[in-house]
């Protein structure tokens, strides 16, 4: 009868311990964050075709290849753009779109630029938060600017600052 009770109070202080516990830490890490291209602010004339786009593909890749963020997808973003009516001249401003990643879900942001000067290219990326627009992280890299695999490296190791 003793070791009946006995056994009852343990599964009880079990069925206890387990209410109490809190949820597992990967839970409260993954966190959803948006990507815009990143915008060429080199001072020349030169127009460098999607190499904003290539270089935030990159900025994706990386943080998908980790399990402590969700990537919104660049679609939604711009079904939002549609659905809200704006041009792609209103997402110059950073407010518009710290609301646009908000609308699709994102916590968090990632804005940056790259600039071509001479025989370097500099590389900035900020992670914004999307609900208050604060600056958590940023990060730059400076490369050559004739090599563009050394781009591409660069946004990789830039997004990784960001972790």
């Amino acid at each position: 009868m003793f070791g009946k009770n006995l056994v009852y109070v343990f599964v009880i202080f079990i069925v206890f311990i387990a209410a109490c516990a809190t949820e597992p830490d990967l839970y409260k890490r993954i966190v959803t964050v948006a990507i815009w291209d990143l915008e060429d602010l080199s001072p020349s004339d030169v127009v460098r075709p999607n190499l904003g786009e290539l270089l935030s593909t990159k900025v994706i890749e990386t943080f998908k290849e980790t399990d402590l963020y969700i990537v919104v997808a660049r679609e939604r973003l711009l079904l939002v753009l549609e659905e809200l009516n704006l041009g792609t001249t209103s997402l110059v401003d950073e407010t518009t779109r710290l609301r646009i990643g908000k609308l699709a879900g994102a916590q968090l942001m990632i804005f940056g630029g790259y600039q071509v000067i001479e025989e370097q290219m500099r590389l900035d990326l900020r992670l914004v938060e999307v609900e208050t627009g604060k600056i958590r992280k940023a990060a730059q890299k400076t490369v050559s600017s004739t090599d563009l695999s050394g781009w591409l490296d660069a946004a990789k190791k830039t997004a990784e600052q960001l972790f």
